[in-house]
């Protein structure tokens, strides 16, 4: 019984890993959007306090949207990303439909974003 309810939580997890927020490792942001139906990208960069307290946020709400991508692009890491979606502020969340920018925000308020995320998901 124990190895079954190991098993199941070891499966549960690795399912919402899949589902967090991941970290941009190239210039390949355009292929992402290119890739994926719904992506959701924070703009930040280390130096950016707001961005910091977004990003555990982030996370979590990654979490309970399963059909969404979530990235974050470091804006000064990857400067080619921030073209996508005209970043010219951090933090910055862009919401891309069918390899499109439907919607942009700048804020550090956590409704703002469930709004953003909301509205993609919900179209």
């Amino acid at each position: 019984m124990k190895h079954i309810v190991y098993t199941f939580v070891f499966t549960f997890r690795k399912a919402k890993i899949n589902n967090m927020l991941q970290e941009l490792e190239s210039d390949n942001l355009d292929q992402i959007v290119a890739d994926n139906e719904l992506v959701l990208v924070q703009y930040g960069a280390t130096w950016c306090g707001n961005c910091r307290i977004m990003k555990p946020k982030v996370k979590r709400l990654s979490g309970d949207f399963e059909n969404i991508k979530f990235i974050y692009a470091d804006a000064e890491k990857f400067p080619e990303s921030r073209k996508l979606a005209e970043v010219t502020n951090l933090p910055t969340f862009a919401a891309f439909k069918s390899g499109n920018l439907v919607n942009q925000i700048q804020t550090n308020k956590e409704d703002a974003l469930k709004s953003l995320i909301n509205e993609i998901a919900d179209n």
